[in-house]
């Protein structure tokens, strides 16, 4: 009874969060103290005076004097007849612009997971090789190229791909919308970090799959290694559909930068503009639709789970994932070599960011020199020089300490949060959602009018909506655990639900949910980078890695190390957190 009234309270939850962000976004002006007839005014001719007359007539065009309440119920009342009013900018109709730039964007969203899929499968190809014939004892960290590609930012690879395929080899289109051909480029932007981050969770679980008494059994009668891997593939996929469900939400209102590189009018860039003009209409009715969206792919994901994990979800007849007896196979030797072979390229990272940050940290990030503008790298600047002559070592080194610092902070929270939320699923599932599909920028905008202005603004920002992937895996990993054989049997044997809580849900949840969160930290790093891109980061002369990387982007044909230097560290960043989170894997491995 009381599972039922849950389910049926989870619709009213969804509709009161949408309702709430849609108020929110619709009182955005007077909440943040701005007036909306002076934004509206600059958007639609940057030219004009502001003169009083001129703000009495937006002013009345719009009717903002009957208040933002009554503004906001008359645009509530017209979505009912399939009106979401006009644009205060143009003056056209919300809805046909808003469905073209929703088709854009799914567009080029399928393609991205296309993309991310591929990227997922080779990421963990070796993995399922090696599984299949009973051979993981050999298994050896193999992630730094993964690293890579989830650190680059999505942005400055939307540059390079435009600026060297698009522009100077001519393979492909680098601007426009025209045809299938033009999604190619912006999709490999967007899938491939997306990919590296998927296939890095799934090759996390494979492991243990292939460890299951199902696997061994296959085994012993003989049956093929590739029907084998298959199906280990198949036990892990429910875990990671709820993330991939956000990836699609993500890439579809989230790709802002790399819509606005390739000329894309997808809703990402339609909200963006619409945010920053305070075209209210408009960028509620994005919203709506991202949260549509969202609704739609979880009930699509839930389904997928339950028919991949089959009757044994419901009947409660599954073997955990994150406990096996036997992680790694081979002798006590074999998985203490491998456990040093671990440490080593997690250490390395390590102690080559440290390197590249003390260095740096003596000079000073500030110093102009306009005589020594754009200099390559040299014994005196080992990353070169800027468009102002500033060393870029120094900016790179001393943005890491505010980048990172800032990153492993909201990593933190964002860890402790989703841990807990995703405890409650029925509580954090609608919240998970309405929080994804919220578009970064007006996310942004929205914490700059509750908390303000300042430096803190953007860990805040990013803080608000990077608990959500977390959320989702450990409701995901509660939901099997729950199901499984040994706390079947505990809880027969009379166990409390504290006991089975903190004695067999959370040992099996919380370590892989900590090597996402870790695995994460580059995502965090690059979240409040895009900030800075965007404009909505630290201002300048700031040494933040963002605004490093929208500075220098214009001269990236010029002098490609001005964007390399700062990228490389991200990269760099990326390849520890990857190894670290192996490590600490084969380290759990051998401790069960």
């Amino acid at each position: 009874m009381g599972s039922r009234m849950g389910r049926a309270g989870t619709p009213l939850w969804r509709a009161g969060l949408t309702a709430a962000l849609l108020c929110g976004i619709g009182l955005l002006p007077w909440i943040s103290h701005t007036d909306p007839e002076l934004t509206v005014l600059k958007a639609r001719s940057a030219d004009r005076d502001p003169d009083p007359a001129a703000l009495a007539a937006v002013r009345a065009q719009l009717g903002l004097e009957e208040g933002p309440l009554t503004l906001l119920w008359r645009w509530l009342g017209g979505l009912w007849r399939g009106d979401a009013g006009r644009s205060w900018i143009s003056g056209a109709e919300v809805t046909p612009a808003v469905t073209q730039a929703l088709g854009a964007s799914l567009l080029l969203m399928a393609v991205s997971l296309v993309v991310a899929c591929g990227t997922a499968a080779a990421v963990c190809a070796r993995t399922l090789y090696l599984g299949a014939r009973r051979r993981l004892h050999v298994r050896t960290p193999g992630g730094s190229i993964p690293a890579a590609l989830a650190a680059l930012p999505e942005f400055l690879t939307a540059s390079v791909l435009a600026t060297v395929v698009g522009v100077h080899l001519g393979w492909l289109p680098a601007l426009g919308w025209y045809g299938p051909q033009w999604t190619v480029l912006p999709a490999l932007a967007l899938g491939l970090p997306a990919g590296a981050v998927l296939g890095r969770l799934l090759d996390d679980q494979l492991p243990a799959a292939f460890a299951e008494p199902w696997a061994t059994a296959a085994a012993a009668r003989g049956l093929p290694g590739r029907n084998v891997a298959r199906h280990a593939l198949r036990r892990c996929l429910p875990g990671l559909l709820p993330n991939l469900g956000l990836f699609a939400v993500g890439l579809t209102g989230g790709a802002v930068a790399v819509e606005q590189i390739f000329d894309i009018p997808g809703l990402g860039r339609t909200t963006l503009q619409a945010a920053l003009a305070q075209d209210l209409p408009v960028l509620q009715a994005g919203t709506l639709a991202l949260v549509a969206l969202a609704a739609v792919t979880t009930a699509a994901a839930r389904l997928a789970v339950g028919r991949l994990a089959g009757p044994a979800l419901r009947d409660r007849a599954l073997h955990t994932l994150h406990r096996p007896s036997h992680t790694v196979h081979g002798p006590p030797s074999t998985a203490r070599r491998i456990l040093s072979i671990a440490h080593g390229p997690a250490l390395a990272h390590g102690l080559l960011l440290a390197v590249v940050v003390a260095l740096g940290l003596p000079r000073d990030p500030l110093a102009v020199d306009t005589t020594d503008r754009l200099r390559a790298p040299t014994p005196t600047h080992p990353f070169g020089t800027d468009a102002l002559g500033r060393d870029l070592l120094a900016r790179v080194a001393h943005g890491a300490l505010d980048t990172l610092l800032s990153a492993f902070a909201v990593s933190a929270a964002a860890l402790v949060a989703g841990v807990l939320l995703g405890l409650l699923p029925r509580l954090s599932g609608p919240l998970v959602d309405t929080v994804n599909a919220v578009p970064p920028v007006a996310a942004a905008l929205l914490v700059t009018a509750l908390w303000g202005g300042g430096a803190t603004t953007p860990a805040v920002a990013v803080a608000v909506v990077a608990w959500a992937p977390l959320a989702a895996h450990t409701s995901a990993l509660v939901r099997q655990e729950r199901a499984t054989l040994h706390l079947a049997a505990t809880r027969a044997l009379g166990a409390g639900r504290w006991y089975l809580l903190r004695r067999g849900v959370l040992p099996a949840v919380v370590p892989p949910v900590v090597r996402h969160a870790v695995l994460r930290l580059p995502g965090i790093a690059l979240a409040l980078a895009s900030l800075g891109f965007l404009g909505l980061g630290a201002p300048p002369p700031s040494p933040e890695w963002g605004l490093l990387l929208a500075e220098n982007q214009p001269y990236v044909e010029r002098a490609p190390w001005t964007v390399l230097a700062p990228a490389a560290v991200l990269a760099l960043l990326g390849a520890l957190a990857v190894t670290a989170t192996e490590a600490a894997g084969r380290r759990v491995g051998k401790d069960r």
